[in-house]
Protein backbone atom coordinates (compact mmCIF):
# COMPACT_ATOMS: atom_id res chain seq x y z
CA UNK A 1 0.00 0.00 0.00
CA UNK A 2 1.37 3.42 -0.68
CA UNK A 3 1.31 6.72 1.66
CA UNK A 4 -1.27 9.12 0.50
CA UNK A 5 0.66 11.85 2.59
CA UNK A 6 3.78 11.01 0.61
CA UNK A 7 2.51 11.16 -2.63
CA UNK A 8 0.96 14.51 -1.63
CA UNK A 9 3.84 15.29 -0.35
CA UNK A 10 6.16 14.47 -3.67
CA UNK A 11 3.69 16.75 -5.31
CA UNK A 12 3.73 19.44 -3.48
CA UNK A 13 7.60 19.48 -3.99
CA UNK A 14 7.11 18.81 -7.93
CA UNK A 15 4.60 21.69 -8.49
CA UNK A 16 7.30 24.10 -5.92
CA UNK A 17 9.89 22.76 -8.66
CA UNK A 18 7.52 23.94 -11.93
CA UNK A 19 6.91 26.99 -10.14
CA UNK A 20 10.67 27.71 -9.97
CA UNK A 21 11.08 26.90 -13.80
CA UNK A 22 8.24 29.16 -14.55
CA UNK A 23 9.53 32.07 -12.88
CA UNK A 24 13.03 31.88 -14.41
CA UNK A 25 12.10 30.56 -18.03
CA UNK A 26 10.41 34.51 -19.04
CA UNK A 27 14.16 36.31 -19.37
CA UNK A 28 14.43 33.68 -21.92
CA UNK A 29 12.98 34.15 -25.80
CA UNK A 30 14.90 31.70 -27.61
CA UNK A 31 17.15 28.83 -26.99
CA UNK A 32 19.99 30.94 -27.82
CA UNK A 33 19.54 33.32 -24.50
CA UNK A 34 20.57 29.95 -22.49
CA UNK A 35 23.63 29.83 -24.29
CA UNK A 36 24.37 33.88 -24.78
CA UNK A 37 25.44 34.62 -21.44
CA UNK A 38 27.18 32.72 -18.16
CA UNK A 39 23.94 33.62 -16.05
CA UNK A 40 21.81 31.49 -19.43
CA UNK A 41 24.40 28.63 -19.13
CA UNK A 42 23.76 28.65 -15.30
CA UNK A 43 19.85 28.23 -16.33
CA UNK A 44 19.98 26.14 -18.30
CA UNK A 45 21.53 23.74 -15.84
CA UNK A 46 19.56 25.05 -13.29
CA UNK A 47 16.26 23.71 -15.48
CA UNK A 48 17.94 20.76 -16.66
CA UNK A 49 18.74 19.41 -13.48
CA UNK A 50 15.29 20.51 -12.15
CA UNK A 51 13.81 18.12 -15.02
CA UNK A 52 15.41 15.41 -14.30
CA UNK A 53 14.76 15.27 -10.12
CA UNK A 54 11.14 15.53 -11.35
CA UNK A 55 11.06 12.69 -14.04
CA UNK A 56 12.85 10.68 -11.03
CA UNK A 57 9.36 11.81 -8.86
CA UNK A 58 7.18 10.47 -11.29
CA UNK A 59 8.92 7.26 -12.10
CA UNK A 60 9.33 6.95 -7.79
CA UNK A 61 5.48 7.89 -7.59
CA UNK A 62 4.51 4.87 -10.24
CA UNK A 63 6.45 2.36 -8.20
CA UNK A 64 5.29 3.71 -4.74
CA UNK A 65 1.67 3.27 -5.99
CA UNK A 66 2.08 -0.18 -7.56
CA UNK A 67 0.65 0.58 -11.21
CA UNK A 68 -2.43 2.65 -9.31
CA UNK A 69 -1.56 5.51 -11.67
CA UNK A 70 -3.31 8.83 -10.63
CA UNK A 71 -1.01 10.39 -13.53
CA UNK A 72 -3.61 8.20 -15.93
CA UNK A 73 -6.27 10.65 -15.20
CA UNK A 74 -4.75 13.11 -16.66
CA UNK A 75 -3.75 11.49 -20.75
CA UNK A 76 -3.36 15.11 -22.08
CA UNK A 77 0.08 14.84 -20.48
CA UNK A 78 2.73 12.92 -22.11
CA UNK A 79 3.78 11.17 -18.79
CA UNK A 80 6.20 8.44 -20.33
CA UNK A 81 7.82 11.49 -22.46
CA UNK A 82 8.14 13.29 -19.17
CA UNK A 83 10.21 10.33 -17.57
CA UNK A 84 11.77 9.21 -20.91
CA UNK A 85 13.27 13.23 -21.43
CA UNK A 86 14.60 12.74 -17.12
CA UNK A 87 16.35 9.22 -18.44
CA UNK A 88 18.01 11.11 -21.40
CA UNK A 89 19.24 13.93 -19.41
CA UNK A 90 20.62 12.34 -16.49
CA UNK A 91 22.53 9.97 -19.42
CA UNK A 92 23.94 13.32 -20.40
CA UNK A 93 25.17 15.33 -17.44
CA UNK A 94 26.69 17.78 -19.13
CA UNK A 95 25.22 17.65 -22.24
CA UNK A 96 22.44 20.10 -22.19
CA UNK A 97 20.15 20.62 -25.42
CA UNK A 98 19.13 24.67 -25.05
CA UNK A 99 16.87 23.48 -28.05
CA UNK A 100 15.16 20.52 -26.18
CA UNK A 101 15.28 22.63 -23.08
CA UNK A 102 13.41 25.83 -24.49
CA UNK A 103 10.67 23.67 -26.50
CA UNK A 104 10.19 21.59 -22.88
CA UNK A 105 9.42 24.93 -21.06
CA UNK A 106 7.86 26.79 -23.51
CA UNK A 107 5.36 23.65 -24.53
CA UNK A 108 5.21 21.57 -21.70
CA UNK A 109 5.47 23.18 -18.70
CA UNK A 110 1.98 24.81 -17.90
CA UNK A 111 -0.09 21.32 -18.83
CA UNK A 112 2.17 19.31 -16.61
CA UNK A 113 1.78 22.28 -13.71
CA UNK A 114 -2.27 22.13 -13.91
CA UNK A 115 -1.82 18.19 -14.15
CA UNK A 116 -0.46 18.49 -10.89
CA UNK A 117 -2.55 21.21 -9.00
CA UNK A 118 -5.07 19.05 -9.89
CA UNK A 119 -3.70 16.08 -8.74
CA UNK A 120 -2.84 17.68 -5.36
CA UNK A 121 -6.34 18.77 -4.93
CA UNK A 122 -7.93 15.82 -5.76
CA UNK A 123 -5.66 14.26 -2.83
CA UNK A 124 -6.51 16.68 -0.36
CA UNK A 125 -10.49 16.12 -1.54
CA UNK A 126 -10.14 12.36 -0.20
CA UNK A 127 -9.20 10.56 -3.63
CA UNK A 128 -7.53 7.86 -3.51
CA UNK A 129 -5.78 6.21 -6.62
Amino acid sequence: MYDATLLLEKLEQIDEALAGIEWHFPCISSPDDFIDSENGLDLLEKITITLISIAENFKKMDRDTKGKKLAQRYPDVNWSGIKGVGDILSREPFYFDAEEIFHICANDMQPLRTAVQEMITELKNGYSP
